[in-house]
């Protein structure tokens, strides 16, 4: 759905579009539910400054929803109108410009990126305070940190078109938007490193699956600040690095972070344990391949390969071979998983109703959760992260006494 070759596309590409319109509202609609639900909806107690950050995460993603998915759907409208109505928005032949496409495009997809992310780091949050047990360091410059990005998710669009040929005097501003955004994911990066340091870690999947995340992340997020860079950017710009970034920051930032998640609620989800020993060859498997496939395209992206060629000089071969090679096992990877979940789901031992110890109100009922997850609505007392901390607890269950934290929690009775 890119102007100029939208336009001269089969019927096809009419049909296409207009999906690409009821994805977008059904996307908008479901935001809104989102953002409904815990503005108007949250347990009794439950403020804003109680709320798991992965609830944040999924708040501030709902906003970028909202915000950001009319852009997309008005440059797809543009396009369906110069197909079908005969305007010429992107015919730069009868006064279009199609350099507006790509900065409307961009407009919602660099936010679009976030929106992927977002509720990783919520989840990273989770895994790794209930697996570190400690108190998330720093929750409220965390959440902040997530409204942050939404903030500065729109300023940052024109760094993905330093060689499109738009206004020189744009540049700057975005090269310097682009490092500032740097900023709130530092501190989430730091955050999760304070929570760590000196916690009882207890290196479960999920757990190593954070660890991977914040490593790919990490290593996806210096690049980021060297693709910010101008004249770095044009050097570089339409190689392999460009990939390479990309992979780093959106499959270690999001894919990790789902295989995390995936793992740490499993038995809540299911009411079986996954088998750990699979799981960490999962992790294993996926780590180093992942590490394989896309960190060699740093050095054949700076030597200059390009993308989206048939055919690549002799020169890389070598590399080339060693990516294409680890790929496949990367890919192979995700079928120990598949077997894993799939075996554990019919076979695997039975899950307590907490097995992590965690003190969140979805652990505190029994594994699978009854229908309607709660039989009585909680009141939530105390944050959702206060691991170690004498006397404290989350929330408490109608007619029943609250335990201190650091008990072991059974179903339905309390939120440590």
């Amino acid at each position: 759905a890119y102007a100029p070759l939208s336009t001269h596309t089969p019927l096809g590409q009419t049909f296409f579009n207009i999906a690409v319109q009821f994805a977008g509202a059904s996307s908008i609609a479901t935001a809104l539910n989102f953002l409904v639900t815990i503005i108007t909806m949250r347990a009794p107690g439950m403020t804003f400054w109680r709320m798991p950050l992965l609830v944040w995460a999924n708040f501030t993603t709902s906003l970028l929803v909202v915000i950001a998915t009319p852009f997309i759907a008005g440059s797809q409208f543009f396009v369906l109108f110069d197909r079908t109505l005969g305007t010429h928005f992107f015919d730069p032949g009868r006064g279009g410009d199609v350099l507006m496409y790509q900065h409307v495009f961009w407009f919602y997809s660099h936010p679009a990126v976030y929106i992927m992310m977002l509720p990783g780091f919520g989840i990273i949050s989770e895994v790794i305070s209930t697996h570190a047990r400690k108190p998330i360091f720093g929750y409220r410059m965390m959440a902040f940190s997530l409204m942050a990005i939404v903030v500065l998710g729109f300023t940052v669009w024109a760094h993905h078109m330093f060689v499109s040929g738009m206004f020189p005097w744009l540049r700057v501003p975005m090269m310097l938007t682009t490092m500032l955004i740097a900023v709130p994911t530092g501190i989430k990066i730091f955050s999760w490193l304070a929570t760590l340091w000196r916690g009882v870690i207890h290196l479960r999947t999920p757990m190593l699956f954070a660890l991977g995340f914040i490593t790919m992340f990490t290593l996806g997020g210096i690049s980021g600040i060297m693709l910010a860079v101008i004249p770095f950017d044009i050097h570089v710009s339409d190689t392999y690095f460009v990939v390479a970034h990309i992979h780093y920051v959106l499959f270690g930032g999001s894919v990790f972070t789902i295989f995390a998640g995936i793992y740490h609620w499993f038995p809540k989800m299911t009411g079986r344990m996954y088998d750990e020993t699979l799981g960490k060859v999962h992790f294993w498997l996926s780590f180093v391949f992942f590490n394989l496939t896309f960190g060699p395209m740093h050095l054949v992206g700076i030597d200059g390969m390009p993308r989206r060629v048939a055919d690549y000089a002799h020169q890389y071969a070598t590399l080339n071979a060693v990516i294409s090679i680890s790929s496949f096992i990367f890919g192979l990877s995700f079928l120990v998983f598949v077997y894993n979940i799939i075996a554990s789901w019919r076979h695997g031992p039975l899950a307590e109703a907490n097995p992590w110890r965690a003190h969140t109100l979805e652990w505190q009922v029994s594994s699978p959760p009854p229908i309607f997850n709660f039989d009585d609505v909680p009141t939530v007392v105390g944050g959702p992260y206060e691991y170690g901390v004498p006397g404290a607890v989350h929330g408490v269950f109608k007619e029943r006494k609250p335990v201190p934290a650091g008990s072991t929690a059974t179903a339905g009775v309390t939120t440590e």
